[in-house]
């Protein structure tokens, strides 16, 4: 089957032609018609992650993926052959991901039905980003009546984090340049702020003097998160997707600071799928490129400044 791997960590992502993956008990096999790119991707082909992850080689990138289960692993009960399906499909102890023609799942993993009338490069930029999100959201217990400030809005983790933080009942703010202001306000932010056009810090006080309540954050290394928390009321929290929060340093003046991860399941794809469903929640694709051309959205998506999710094509 084709895929995208890497016969080493550091080494360039290049088209592989390798065996196609048998489902074990209680798998299923999907094939893949997109797969969505996520930071990650490009962190564990790096070798980011080595002291963490134990790997084959070649090893096939990717997470998250949309497509038909193909076959049925001994066992499998709540999945059938064709059902048009989305989550995340790696298992990388097996050297195997989403950037491929076929990919495997356990059938009680991070996997489910994909919503109704989403389109499969839709519903591959969904799992890993806005799962992240719906978690996110609920981690810094986003409420009715708070200012929360979402920084790396216009990326696929925060357009999500906009829409649930809004849906939530709180008053947005979202980073973006003048650009994308439009965009962020349609999805429900209430005020943009452009870090290209001066401090954030004074742009969010000049309009709420008294401070805010959250800070969600997807971007920011330490220095850039310590100056945004002075922008937190006591009693504000701090959310950083990139650890760059002292949790104890926060504690110290009143604050919660929380570093965070979320590895996506069922429960919370069956949740985003209703969001999606009933219109609560909208994926923006920014960019679709064929399988062949993952290297280069990789690199692309290393640089930053993401506007949507970047999808592959199988």
């Amino acid at each position: 089957m084709r895929a995208i791997a890497v016969s080493e960590y550091g080494a360039t992502p290049a088209p592989m032609n390798l065996p196609r993956p048998e489902p074990e008990p209680g798998e299923v096999l999907v094939r893949v018609i997109a797969a969505g790119l996520n930071p990650l991707d490009w962190k564990i082909a790096e070798g980011m992650l080595k002291d963490s992850l134990d790997v084959p080689f070649p090893l096939i990138l990717g997470r998250d993926g949309a497509g038909v289960v193909e076959e049925t692993g001994e066992g499998v009960t709540g999945l059938r052959e064709g059902e048009q399906v989305y989550g995340c499909f790696a298992a990388v102890e097996r050297g195997l991901g989403s950037f491929a023609e076929y990919a495997v799942v356990r059938a009680d993993g991070a996997v489910a039905r994909m919503p109704e009338g989403m389109i499969y490069t839709q519903a591959a930029a969904v799992p890993t980003a806005s799962a992240t999100a719906l978690a996110m959201v609920e981690q810094a217990r986003v409420d009715t009546g708070q200012t929360v400030l979402v920084v790396g809005a216009t990326g696929g983790v925060g357009q999500s984090v906009v829409q649930l933080a809004s849906r939530a009942g709180a008053k947005v703010i979202a980073t973006a340049r003048d650009d994308m202001a439009g965009t962020m306000r349609r999805l429900g932010a209430d005020e943009t702020v452009d870090h290209s056009a001066g401090d954030l810090n004074r742009q969010v006080l000049a309009v709420h003097s008294d401070g805010i309540d959250a800070v969600l954050d997807m971007v920011s290394d330490a220095g850039a998160a310590e100056h945004l928390a002075q922008l937190l009321r006591p009693g504000g929290t701090y959310v950083s997707t990139t650890w760059a929060v002292n949790p104890d340093a926060m504690e110290a003046k009143e604050l919660r600071g929380v570093n965070f991860r979320n590895e996506p399941s069922a429960e919370q794809l069956h949740r985003l799928t209703d969001l999606i469903d009933s219109g609560a929640l909208r994926v923006r694709v920014e960019r679709e490129v064929p399988l062949e051309d993952a290297a280069g959205a990789l690199a692309a998506n290393r640089i930053g400044g993401a506007r949507g999710k970047t999808v592959l094509r199988i």
